[in-house]
C-alpha cells in the first residue's frame, strides 16, 4: 500500500476505513493553549476535543501547541509540517484501528524567552492554558514543597519578562492580562499528580510571589486550577510505529499508538469557560481526588513494580513483564495485598476489579510499552506513586513487605547493570546521584535510603529492615528467585 503524505489536503486520500475529522478545519478558532506536546496529550486530551468538534460543538475551543525545551522545536516541525494532524493508532489484543483527528491548529515557535508563547497566551480569546510536562517538571522538593532554589526558578525570578519554564511564562503571560484587563485563564494539568490542579497553583502563585506579590495574589483570586485523573497507556514512537502508519496507508511523521482505554475525570472549576468533554466519555466531578488515588497508587504504581524488576531480568516491554509468571506474580500479590486495601472505590469500580483491569491493560500485546519508558524518571515516580502507600500502611501498622522489595529493585535496578551484564543507560534526571547511592547500598544498604526522598522512612524499622533484607537477597539470590520467594509467602 503507497503512504499518503498526511496534510489537510490529503485527508479525502486516506484509505477507507480511517476515521477523518468531521468537521471544517477551517472554520476552527483557538481557545487553548496546550504546552508539552508529547504522544499522550494527542491521544488523549487532544482526542475527547477532537470528538466534541466532530459533533459540530467546540469550534472556538481549538488547540495551539507549545513547547518550552530546545528538544521541542523538532516536533514543532513534524507537526507543522503535517497542519498540526496527528494519526491515533488503537491497539486492541485483536484489532488495529486509525484515526486523524484535527483538535490542534498551529505550534508556536520555541524560543529561550517563551516570548510567542507569552504573547499568545495574553490574547483574550485563549481561556484554558493545559500542560503535560511530567510529573517530575513542577519544581517541588523531596518533601514536596515548591522548589524556590532551582535554578531555573531562580533564573524567572530575575527575569520575569523573559522566563525559561512554561510556569514563569504563565505568570507573564497572566501579568500582561491583568494589567490590559482581559482577565484571567483556567490553568489546567493533566499529569499523573495527586492534586494535579494545586501543585500547579502553588507553583505558579509561589513563583509570581517571587516577584510581584500583588500579581500573585491576583492570579489566586482569579485564576482557576481544576484537578483531573488522566489515564490511557500511550508508549513512545520509534521506527515500529512509523512503519504501523505507514502500513495503514499514512506517511505520519509523529502518529501515536495506544490502548483500547481511555479515562479523563476533571474537577469542573473553569473561570473563563471550558468545552463540554463530558458530551464524548469525560466526566465532571468533586470527587477527582478518589479517582486519582486509585489510578495513582494502583495504576502508576504498578507500572513501577513491572518496570524496574523488568529492567533487571532483561524484559523489554510491560506485556511482556506480564507474561514472565514471577513479575506478573510479584505484581498482583502487592496490587491486593497491600495497595487495593488502602484505596476507596470510585462510582462503578472497585479497588480489587481496577487491579483486575490494569493487570488485563499492562498485558495487552498489541501494546509495545517498554520497561525502559515506564522506569524513566524513578525518582519522581517512586516518591509520587509508591511511596505514599508506603506511608499510610506504616502509619497504619501494617507490613511493607512488597513495597519494600519495590524500593529495592529500584535501587538494584539503579546500579545500571541488568543480571545478564548489560548496561542499563542513564533514565532519570538524578541518574549519578542515584546510581552513587545504589552502588554503595550494594555492601551497606541503608546508604540508599539516606537519599532525601526517604525522610521519615530510613529510621522507621518496619520499612527499613525490610528493604535491607531484600535489597541483599536481590544481591546474592537474584530478582527472579526473590520475586518467586515473595509471591509464595503466606
Amino acid at each position: 500500500m503507497t503512504a499518503v503524505p498526511l496534510s489537510t489536503a490529503t485527508l479525502k486520500d486516506l484509505p477507507e476505513g480511517v476515521r477523518t475529522p468531521r468537521y471544517d478545519r477551517g472554520n476552527l478558532t483557538a481557545g487553548m493553549v496546550h504546552i508539552g506536546l508529547g504522544n499522550f496529550h494527542r491521544a488523549h486530551q487532544a482526542w475527547y476535543l477532537h470528538r466534541l468538534m466532530d459533533e459540530g460543538l467546540a469550534q472556538d475551543w481549538a488547540i495551539v501547541g507549545a513547547g518550552v525545551r530546545p528538544s521541542d522545536s523538532a516536533q514543532r516541525d513534524r507537526l507543522l509540517s503535517q497542519d498540526c494532524l496527528t494519526t491515533l493508532i488503537e491497539l486492541s489484543p485483536t484489532e488495529t484501528s486509525a484515526e486523524v483527528i484535527g483538535s490542534m491548529i498551529d505550534f508556536l515557535p520555541v524560543e529561550d524567552d517563551n516570548a510567542s508563547l507569552i504573547a499568545r497566551m495574553a490574547e483574550p480569546d485563549i481561556r484554558i492554558v493545559s500542560l503535560t510536562v511530567t510529573e517530575g517538571g513542577y519544581y517541588r522538593t523531596s518533601s514536596g514543597r515548591f522548589d524556590s532554589s532551582h535554578d531555573d526558578i531562580r533564573r524567572d525570578a530575575t527575569n520575569p519578562a523573559s522566563p525559561c519554564t512554561a510556569f514563569g511564562a504563565i505568570v507573564a503571560a497572566l501579568k500582561l492580562r491583568r494589567d490590559a484587563g482581559l482577565g484571567p485563564f483556567s490553568c489546567m494539568s493533566c499529569d499523573n499528580l495527586q492534586g494535579n490542579g494545586a501543585i500547579l497553583r502553588d507553583t505558579v502563585v509561589s513563583l509570581a510571589r517571587l516577584t510581584d506579590g500583588a500579581l500573585a495574589d491576583w492570579i489566586d483570586a482569579n485564576c482557576t486550577f481544576p484537578n483531573s485523573m488522566v489515564d490511557c497507556i500511550v508508549p513512545a514512537t520509534g521506527p515500529k510505529e512509523l512503519e504501523l502508519a505507514r502500513n495503514l496507508g499514512i506517511a505520519d511523521a509523529a502518529p501515536v499508538t495506544h490502548e483500547n482505554f481511555r479515562q479523563w475525570v476533571i474537577e469542573d472549576d473553569f473561570c473563563a469557560g471550558r468545552p463540554d468533554w463530558d458530551r464524548t466519555g469525560a466526566t465532571f466531578s468533586d470527587s477527582v481526588h478518589a479517582y486519582e488515588t486509585m489510578k495513582i497508587r494502583m495504576l502508576n504504581a504498578g507500572h513501577q513494580l513491572l518496570a524496574n524488576a523488568g529492567e533487571l531480568l532483561s524484559i523489554e516491554t510491560i506485556s511482556g513483564c506480564m507474561e514472565d509468571p514471577a513479575v506478573r506474580a510479584f505484581f498482583e500479590k502487592v496490587e491486593l495485598d497491600e495497595i487495593a486495601p488502602l484505596v476507596a472505590a470510585v462510582p462503578g469500580m472497585t479497588p480489587v476489579e481496577y487491579a483486575r483491569l490494569i493487570g488485563t491493560r499492562f498485558a495487552n500485546p498489541a501494546i509495545v510499552d517498554t520497561t525502559r519508558r515506564v522506569a524513566f524518571d524513578g525518582s519522581s515516580r517512586h516518591t509520587g506513586f509508591v511511596h505514599p502507600t508506603i506511608r499510610d500502611r506504616l502509619e497504619r501498622g501494617l507490613d511493607v513487605e512488597g513495597l519494600a522489595l519495590a524500593e529495592a529493585l529500584w535501587a538494584r535496578m539503579c546500579i545500571g547493570i541488568r543480571e545478564d551484564g548489560t548496561e542499563i543507560v542513564a533514565n532519570d534526571p538524578h541518574w549519578e546521584a542515584l546510581r552513587a547511592a545504589a552502588r554503595e547500598a550494594k555492601t551497606r544498604p541503608p546508604a540508599w535510603l539516606e537519599q532525601p526522598a526517604y525522610d521519615g522512612l530510613r529510621s522507621n524499622e518496619a520499612f527499613a529492615a525490610p528493604f535491607c533484607a531484600w535489597l541483599e537477597r536481590l544481591e546474592t539470590e537474584g530478582t527472579r528467585s526473590v520475586l518467586t520467594a515473595f509471591a509464595s509467602q503466606r
